[in-house]
């Protein structure tokens, strides 16, 4: 590890995997753009159509869960294979949907692959990437999985526009059997080796944990806030959080090591990392839905108004990583929360007189802190601990990055269906109404005043 040269093939190799994982972020994000689209043809609610989105990344977050323990157990070519199958099922099963089950089926499987690629892609840098560059290529795969919602959106806007949604799942199809030939001849880095049996049990309750919370957010987004089932789903998983906390003091098989984040710097880098995911994946379920019922936008351009923000923050990530190498955590991750906190300021005040322009606009600050401070998160606390620990601090970290992103994909559904539940107006309606008063001052300045205009 004091060689700082990097070989072609370990380049390569980092390539395979992070377009693997770049499929599985672009697909996501490209759906939610066609969600209007979808609810209408499965004729589903959108409480339930984003599942396909929420139960996705729940699906990554549990397969997460279990890849410290299969990095130290099987070749990174073996995961790598079984990936791309899971993919290949996947985009097929999705392409062909006749029905939202059959869709969400393949939705699972394209989650297996994401849920391994991504940190392979991460355990192939952590362990051939010399220490003094490993901020730069941790950057340089932040950039790739960030381009992806950069491009997911127009994509998914420009083929459900223009084409059709399956399109979608259809051409990525060539890209993985290209993936398929990069990967094989180029991935070579085996197994640290592990005598730890797996941990079945705390796989199952850290899935009872997951599931439960977010199925507990999507019934309040059909029943309410106030409902009895939101509660009662609020006690399953507060039973299911103490067995998993009973299992892990006892048992000394441990899907993911808790411990680690009992040291305070890598709690609180974990703590940043999750937030940062949780309103990054949060904002952009909302803002395409909310282009196209609110502004009346066409998915096309609903699409568009994520891509300049993603476009730069993926363009930025090397050079947040570039700057954590020489100046440490401190000024890109004071970067990265100022800019996230700004972002959804703006949003939040801005709401009432909200247009395609001041959307794009306010979506950069979001994704500029986002980059400034998502790879760094995870290189800081890498470096917190011994080589041994990394594959654990990795499965660790990425596992909560993909839940963030689920838990705010339900928590900002349930937040839109209950207010709609409890009579407050839709997005379509809130459109009707602001452009039938579009020269009323009132309805555009003030937020109590705008809910109170004419409805």
């Amino acid at each position: 590890m004091g060689n700082e040269f990097v070989s072609k093939q370990t380049k390569l190799a980092i390539a395979a995997v992070a377009l693997l994982s770049f499929l599985g972020i672009l697909v996501e994000t490209s759906l939610n753009v066609a969600f209007p689209t979808l609810t209408k043809e499965f004729d589903v609610p959108l409480g339930i159509m984003q599942w396909a989105t929420s139960g996705y990344l729940l699906m990554v977050t549990i397969i997460m869960s279990t890849t410290g323990h299969l990095i130290k157990k099987y070749k990174a070519q073996s995961l790598f294979r079984i990936a791309v199958l899971f993919c290949i099922i996947g985009a097929v099963l999705c392409a062909s949907a006749v029905s939202f089950p059959m869709l969400m089926t393949g939705r699972l499987f394209q989650a297996v692959a994401t849920g391994l690629a991504t940190p392979l892609m991460f355990h192939i840098i952590l362990s051939l990437i010399p220490q003094s560059q490993v901020g730069l290529y941790m950057g340089v795969g932040s950039m790739v999985t960030s381009f992806a919602p950069a491009l997911g959106p127009t994509y998914g806007g420009f083929l459900t526009s223009f084409l059709s949604w399956r399109a979608i799942f259809l051409l990525t199809l060539p890209i993985i059997f290209g993936i398929i030939w990069l990967g094989i001849k180029h991935i070579h880095l085996e197994a640290v080796g592990t005598n730890q049996r797996f941990d079945w049990m705390g796989v199952v309750l850290l899935a009872w944990v997951f599931v439960s919370l977010s199925v507990a957010f999507a019934n309040a987004g059909t029943h309410g806030f106030d409902s009895l089932s939101f509660f009662g789903l609020l006690a399953i998983f507060i039973m299911g959080l103490i067995a998993l906390f009973i299992h892990f003091r006892i048992s000394e098989r441990k899907i993911l090591n808790f411990a680690l984040l009992l040291r305070p710097i890598i709690g609180l880098r974990w703590l940043n990392f999750f937030i940062l995911q949780f309103i990054n994946i949060g904002i952009s379920f909302v803002l395409p839905i909310l282009a196209q019922d609110y502004l009346g936008t066409a998915p096309f351009m609903a699409g568009l108004i994520l891509f300049p923000g993603s476009l730069l923050g993926a363009a930025i990530a090397p050079y947040a990583g570039r700057l954590y190498d020489k100046q440490g955590a401190l000024l890109p991750l004071i970067i990265a929360n100022v800019f996230m906190f700004l972002g959804c300021w703006l949003f939040y005040f801005g709401t009432p007189i909200l247009s395609v322009a001041s959307m794009i606009f306010i979506y950069i600050f979001l994704r500029v802190g986002f980059n400034f401070g998502f790879g760094n998160t995870l290189s800081d606390a890498s470096k917190q601990v011994n080589l041994e620990e990394r594959a654990e601090i990795n499965s660790l970290f990425n596992t909560f990055q993909q839940y963030a992103g689920s838990f705010g994909t339900s928590v900002l559904s349930a937040v839109i269906s209950s207010v709609q539940l409890q009579g407050g107006p839709s997005f379509s309606y809130i459109n009707s109404t602001r452009q039938s008063h579009r020269f009323h001052p009132s309805c555009h300045f003030s937020r109590d005043r705008l809910v109170n205009c004419g409805y």
